[in-house]
């Protein structure tokens, strides 16, 4: 179960609360940068978001790479680029570019033969064969689950360590997702909440991500934060309770700690 983080902060709680394996969301990067989850988020920019998130903890990190930011030629440098900046693994993505979030409208998907080269690009650019490559498609929304059956088979035929059917949205889905591809013995991830990590475990699901664990909870929480202060002149309570153990966890007492040590000047 690998919950959603938009940037390191989100990371740091992440591990904090006890997860040892996050999702770098490129819908949650995107917003973020004020963005909408259509494309306009370069390799660069996803690659810098990582670097940081990486640098402020130990945590797995299975990125968004979106479609591999090209052709396969593309994909070559995202993997690598992926690999330098501390990612564990990523998923490609069978939209056409510039790609949509896979649950907005209007999604286009390019020749399924054309991914099975971005797969073997990829296997062939990671460094480190622990490195997961996962293989998403998002056919469901534009020809059904006969399509999306032969993509799964030829992306992990093609050397995809983990499949991923996006734009899951029904309960149905869920269920005809583990019948058509978990059932046939193909390792696969779920993107949704449909139901409780322990049941889709159970479905035989390997991975799940909750893509926007991080920033429904941060956009809600701001929100609310933001009208209260508009509105009446104060943030609410629990807006600045938390500070004090925020700041043990950003490690402010073993910056304390050092500056005694180091004896450096304004040391507490």
């Amino acid at each position: 179960m690998a919950p959603g983080v938009h940037d390191a902060l989100a990371a740091v709680l992440a591990a904090e609360v006890g997860f040892d394996v996050a999702y770098l969301t490129g819908f949650g990067t995107a917003a973020s940068l004020g963005l909408p989850d259509v494309g306009l988020v370069t390799m660069s920019e996803m690659v810098e978001n990582l670097r940081r998130i990486t640098a402020a903890t130990d945590l797995a990190i299975i990125a968004d790479a979106d479609t591999g930011y090209g052709n396969a030629i593309n994909v070559g440098r995202t993997i690598k680029e992926y690999e330098r900046a501390g990612a564990s693994g990523l998923h490609l993505e069978d939209q056409v570019f510039p790609k949509k979030c896979g649950f907005f409208e209007g999604k286009q998907v390019i020749p399924a033969q054309e991914h099975v080269q971005k797969i073997h690009a990829a296997c062939d650019a990671r460094g480190d064969a622990e490195f997961v490559i996962i293989a998403r498609t998002d056919a469901l929304a534009v020809a059904g689950w006969g399509d999306v059956e032969e993509r799964v088979g030829l992306y992990r035929e093609a050397g995809a360590d983990v499949v991923f059917v996006d734009g899951i949205r029904t309960e149905q889905d869920l269920l005809e997702y583990a019948r058509r591809v978990v059932d046939r013995g193909l390792p696969a991830l779920y993107n949704g909440v449909l139901r409780p990590a322990p049941q889709i475990e159970q479905l035989g699901f390997r991975i799940q991500i909750i893509a926007g664990a991080s920033l429904g909870a941060v956009v809600a929480g701001v929100w609310r934060a933001y009208e209260e202060l508009y509105r009446h002149g104060a943030v609410p309570v629990e807006a600045t309770s938390t500070f004090p153990r925020l700041l043990e966890v950003l490690g402010l007492p073993e910056i304390y700690a050092k500056e005694a040590r180091y004896q450096v000047s304004g040391a507490p």
